[in-house]
């Protein structure tokens, strides 16, 4: 049922939703769309592995690559957080944009944040203040946690077909490179499977269980030949800076960019993100969301993209079509 949900929820839309459990890793729905109909595979063959335009036979889910846009402030915030234990002390005062080394880099639609702190400026997703951030970081710490959270390695998941991510920031990065990475543009690229990953170890207590898609294999009596059992991957990050980082995720949806989900009669914790595609045009855009709910004990995580969204439709919003069909109904 979740699965007929997702898909019906993203519509003729061209993306990707995920939805797991993070406290097991069973993946509960994998939509991946322009799609086709397996039924009619041998007869439409030719068309589907011709067709360049929709890439109907790309499971976006887990071989999509883009940039993640603002949903990879989460590592960044984690990022600032490993290399300041006063973090909470941070302070920016956003005039909406930065200009360094000649580079001006906007908040979304110039808007004024601000005074903010670390909490603010991630609730709000202000592009100045990470951009701030990213050129305070030390690059060889930023690539050592880009890589405890699997940039660059390969993804667990048994029998899962996926394309790495690439975080591509090294010591002879421009400050214009590390600022457009601190905010998700850059050179980065990650799939929507890799950041339910990275959202499913926030909402565990930096625990990642090992992803799995099949939960037993039966034999025509009905009987159980084969069962999966939950296993731990491994801890991506300490058990304090993913519940930091959720409170962080929390102030999202409370007051600031996903508060679309404020009110609503289950917790969420989340993080929105857009992510240009073209150079030049930032109206040309793909929105991201990527949360889990029931905070206080997390049951789901989602992870949604929509290519070319072009501000015409929020990824925030489909997922919460989603998650209020799994609540309410």
């Amino acid at each position: 049922n979740l699965q007929s949900v997702a898909y019906n929820a993203l519509g003729d839309r061209r993306g990707a939703v995920m939805v797991m459990e993070p406290s097991t890793g069973r993946i509960l729905a994998m939509v991946s769309k322009p799609d086709f109909d397996p039924n009619y595979l041998a007869d439409n063959w030719d068309y589907l592995v011709n067709d360049e335009t929709n890439s109907s036979l790309l499971n976006r889910a887990t071989q999509g690559q883009h940039a993640p846009g603002s949903s990879f402030k989460i590592v960044t915030a984690l990022e600032y957080m490993r290399e300041h234990s006063d973090y909470s002390s941070y302070t920016y005062n956003c005039s909406g944009s930065i200009t360094y080394d000649g580079v001006t880099i906007p908040c979304a639609g110039g808007q004024v944040h601000g005074q903010e702190d670390l909490a603010s400026s991630f609730a709000y997703s202000c592009n100045a203040s990470f951009c701030n951030i990213g050129l305070q970081l030390d690059l060889s710490k930023y690539s050592d946690t880009a890589k405890e959270l699997l940039f660059n390695s390969a993804l667990p998941g048994k029998d899962i077909s996926y394309n790495k991510s690439s975080f591509a920031l090294d010591n002879n990065a421009t400050s214009s490179d590390r600022m457009m990475t601190a905010m998700g543009q850059g050179e980065t690229l990650v799939s929507p499977y890799h950041m339910a990953l990275i959202t499913s170890a926030v909402a565990n207590g930096g625990r990642l269980m090992e992803p799995y898609l099949v939960e037993e294999v039966t034999n025509y009596s009905g009987t159980i030949v084969e069962e999966t059992d939950p296993e731990s991957y491994g801890q991506l990050m300490t058990s304090e800076e993913a519940a930091q980082l959720k409170a962080y995720m929390q102030n999202v949806t409370d007051y600031g960019t996903g508060s679309v989900f404020a009110g609503s009669g289950y917790s969420v914790a989340g993080k929105t993100g857009t992510a240009e595609y073209s150079d030049g045009d930032s109206s040309k855009n793909h929105s991201w969301f990527v949360g889990f709910t029931n905070v206080d004990n997390p049951e789901l995580v989602i992870s949604v993209i929509i290519e070319e969204a072009d501000g015409n439709v929020r990824a925030v919003d489909v997922a919460k079509q989603i998650l209020d069909s799994y609540y309410y109904n």
